[in-house]
C-alpha cells in the first residue's frame, strides 16, 4: 500500500518503480505451497551453500569435471534438459523451494542469465564436489564454501542495488539457509584419494570438518542469516559407489565410513547447539538426514524400490559425472532406483526425504 502511495502522490524515480516491477513479478510468479505457514510468518527466499546434492547448475560455469550438463542428466527434468543437475530431475533445493510455495525451481547464482527478480526468492551457491574441507574443493577445482560466502556477499549487494537496504536485511533476516555438504570431504577426501589420512585419523578429520562448518556457519551468521537449516552427513558407506570401492565382492555398506559419518554427525550437533546458545536471536537446526536414508536404503522394498545398491545410469557400481553420460543405457524404469547414478539419490528418492523433513524441521525455524 505504501508504494501505492508513493505512485499516486508523485511521480516515481526510476529505480523506484523497477523494485516496484520487481516485488510484483516475485508475488506472481509463485507457485502452489506443499506446507502451510503459521500466521504473520513470511519466508521470502531460501539460499542454498553445499555441494552436488544441492547444486542445481553452478558447476556448468567452472573449469572443472564434476559436472552434469549433459544427457542422461535431465532425463526426467522439465524439457528433458541435462541443466548440472546431479539427478535424473529436481534436486532438493528445487523441492524446498517448492514445498515452500515461493518458486518451481532454485536458480544457480552463477548463471549469466540469472534475473534480477530471482534475487528476491533465493539462489543457490552449491557447487558439486564441494566440502567442509577446503582441500575437497580444490581436488575437483570447484566453489569452496569461502568461495560460496564470497558469492553470498556479492549477492547481498545485488539485492540492495534492486530492493534497498532495508528490504535487504528483511529478505536476509526471514530467509531458510540450508547447508548441505561433508559427504565428499569423507567418501573421496579421506577414504578415496587417502591425502588426507597421512596426517589425520578419522577423529581428527572429523574434528577439521566440523570446526569449518562451524566458522562457516558464524560468517553467514554475521551477514545476516538467521534460519539455518544443516544437514547432516547421510550413510556414505550405503552409496553404490562406496560399496564398489570398500565393500568387497558383495559390495556391503562399508561400516568404517558410516561410522565416520556418524562421529562427524555427533560433534556437528554438538557444535549446532553451542551456536544456538551463543547466538540467542537465530535458529540453527540440525537436520538429520543420515537415519531417514538409512532406513530407505535398507527397507527399500517398503518403500516401493527394487534396488538400492545400484544406480539406474550404467551399470550402476561406479558411474557418476561424466562416467554416467549418453553413451550409457539407462535402467527402464528409474522409480524402481534408489539411485540415479552410483553417487546421488533420484528425485523420487529424495522427494520421500526431504519433503518430511521440510515439514518435520520447518517450525524449528520460524
Amino acid at each position: 500500500m505504501e508504494m501505492l502511495r508513493k505512485l499516486s502522490s508523485s511521480p516515481p524515480s526510476p529505480i523506484f518503480l523497477l523494485r516496484f516491477i520487481l516485488l510484483l513479478l516475485v508475488v506472481s510468479c509463485k507457485v502452489k505451497a506443499g506446507i502451510k505457514l503459521p500466521p504473520n510468518v513470511s519466508v521470502p527466499a531460501v539460499i542454498v551453500f553445499g555441494d552436488s546434492v544441492m547444486d542445481t547448475g553452478n558447476n556448468n560455469y567452472l573449469k572443472t569435471i564434476a559436472k552434469s550438463n549433459f544427457p542422461p542428466y535431465g532425463k526426467d527434468f522439465e524439457g528433458r534438459i541435462p541443466t548440472g543437475r546431479f539427478c535424473n530431475g529436481k534436486t532438493p533445493s528445487d523441492l524446498i523451494v517448492e514445498e515452500l510455495g515461493i518458486k518451481e525451481y532454485l536458480p544457480p547464482y552463477l548463471d549469466p542469465k540469472l534475473q534480477s527478480s530471482e534475487l528476491l526468492t533465493g539462489v543457490c551457491f552449491a557447487s558439486g564436489g564441494s566440502g567442509y574441507d577446503p582441500l575437497t574443493s580444490q581436488i575437483s577445482a570447484v566453489l569452496s564454501l569461502s568461495n560460496q560466502e564470497d558469492l553470498f556477499k556479492e549477492y547481498i549487494g545485488k539485492l540492495k542495488g534492486v530492493v534497498g537496504e532495508d528490504r535487504t536485511k528483511f529478505i536476509i533476516g526471514n530467509s531458510v539457509f540450508f547447508v548441505v555438504t561433508g559427504s565428499d570431504d569423507l567418501a573421496n577426501t579421506y577414504f578415496l584419494s587417502r591425502v588426507r589420512q597421512l596426517h589425520y585419523d578419522i577423529p581428527s578429520y572429523t574434528d577439521l570438518m566440523v570446526n569449518s562448518a562451524t566458522s562457516f556457519l558464524q560468517e553467514i551468521y554475521q551477514l545476516g542469516a538467521r534460519r539455518i537449516g544443516v544437514l547432516n552427513v547421510p550413510p556414505i558407506g550405503c552409496l553404490p559407489s562406496q560399496r564398489t570401492s570398500g565393500g568387497g565382492l558383495e559390495r556391503k555398506c562399508v561400516e568404517k565410513y558410516n561410522d565416520a559419518a556418524k562421529l562427524f554427525n555427533s560433534k556437528l550437533a554438538r557444535n549446532i547447539d553451542s551456536l544456538n546458545q551463543k547466538f540467542s536471536d537465530s535458529r540453527i537446526v540440525y537436520v538429520d538426514i543420515y537415519y531417514p536414508l538409512l532406513d530407505l536404503i535398507s527397507n527399500y522394498q517398503k518403500y516401493g524400490y527394487k534396488v538400492a545398491d545400484k544406480g539406474c545410469c550404467g551399470t550402476g557400481i561406479i558411474e557418476v559425472a561424466l562416467t554416467c553420460n549418453h553413451l550409457d543405457p539407462v535402467c527402464p524404469d528409474v522409480s524402481k532406483y534408489v539411485f540415479w547414478d552410483s553417487y546421488h539419490p533420484t528425485e523420487g528418492t529424495y522427494k520421500k526425504l526431504i519433503i518430511p523433513l521440510i515439514q518435520k524441521y520447518l517450525y524449528k525455524f520460524l
